[in-house]
């Protein structure tokens, strides 16, 4: 079969087409035909082994020949013991619990990692679903549920666990604020923001509005600016950002955080199959669709690397073998 593979940390070049043998089942796996896969921010990481944490694993060299957590596929093989999923079901689910692999032909891939793709939701929307739509459910309720009147702003809007963001936020009846650079304001006020902010022109943090959440997908600043802007019993939840941010935000944010007052924490992806089952829903039904840039061919995945790795992407790339 063919698979996009690397062997070394590095840039795009680092990625290379080539025929490898096609993975078998093991007891308690599938083997899925994938139909489509997505890229997230973690795959750029793993191809770059940058920051240092990306490492963890294969500190020398990659763990992974070929990346690609979020896949959607056909079911066309059972492993032993596999006792809910058949041959012939269309499937979709997050890998990075397991092998990764998707940017592949075929993957092997553990039967609880993965859900039903409901009548209605494409192969394509199902392979952009499974990160960016569970960190952007989780990070919304962290600490509790987003209410209708809320004063939401999401950081990174215009990417993909954002744009997933800005619509759930909206769906709960939320007042949503965007922030991303000026060529993603457009989108995100399609998908329901009140308000954008190309980041490169304004500060949200340098004016007088004040959030009863921020959700940031690329948190960079200290914790104090993330306090001024946070009504007093607001949220901050750290989804992504500098390993310096992060750090802070799950040591002193903890330690800051105080119980009826100011609440700042890091979400952490957290693979749950219910979740992403309730999402497809919602995406079956059209009350939230997954917002994707760009579709690749296999042996374009390169491109669609770099241009994650550029921060060009409107939402969601994809990649179909």
């Amino acid at each position: 079969m063919r698979a996009v593979v690397y062997s070394a940390y590095g840039g795009v070049e680092q990625l290379q087409l080539a025929e490898v043998a096609q993975p078998v089942p093991r007891p308690g796996e599938v083997l899925i035909r994938v139909k489509a896969a997505s890229l997230n921010s973690w795959d750029w990481d793993l191809l770059r082994g940058q920051p240092f944490l990306a490492r963890l694993g294969g500190l020398m060299r990659p763990r992974y020949p070929t990346l690609g957590a979020d896949v959607a596929g056909v079911v066309e093989a059972l492993g032993a013991g596999v006792g809910h999923l058949a041959v012939g079901d269309r499937v979709f689910g997050d890998l990075s619990g397991a092998n990764w692999g998707g940017f592949a032909e075929y993957v092997a891939a553990p039967e609880v990692l993965l859900a039903s793709i409901p009548d209605g939701m494409s192969f394509e929307a199902a392979a952009a679903t499974p990160q960016a739509g569970l960190l952007a459910w989780q990070g919304l309720n962290w600490k509790g549920a987003v209410r209708a009147g809320d004063r939401v702003l999401v950081n990174g809007g215009g990417g993909g666990a954002g744009t997933f963001a800005i619509q759930l936020a909206k769906r709960a009846g939320a007042d949503v604020t965007g922030v991303d650079r000026a060529e993603k304001l457009d989108l995100m006020r399609a998908l329901g923001a009140e308000r954008v902010i190309d980041y490169r022109a304004e500060d949200f943090a340098a004016g007088s509005e004040r959030y009863d959440l921020v959700i940031d997908m690329v948190a960079s600043r200290p914790l104090a600016q993330y306090r001024q802007v946070l009504t007093p019993t607001g949220r901050l939840t750290v989804v992504g950002g500098t390993t310096p941010t992060i750090l802070a935000v799950a040591t002193l944010g903890a330690m800051r955080s105080k119980p009826g007052g100011q609440q700042l924490g890091l979400v952490l992806h957290q693979p749950d199959v219910g979740q992403l089952t309730e999402l497809g829903a919602l995406i079956a039904t059209g009350a939230v669709t997954p917002a994707i840039d760009r579709v690749y061919p296999l042996a374009e995945t390169a491109a669609a690397f770099q241009r994650i790795g550029d921060g060009q992407a409107l939402g969601k790339l994809v990649v179909v073998p």
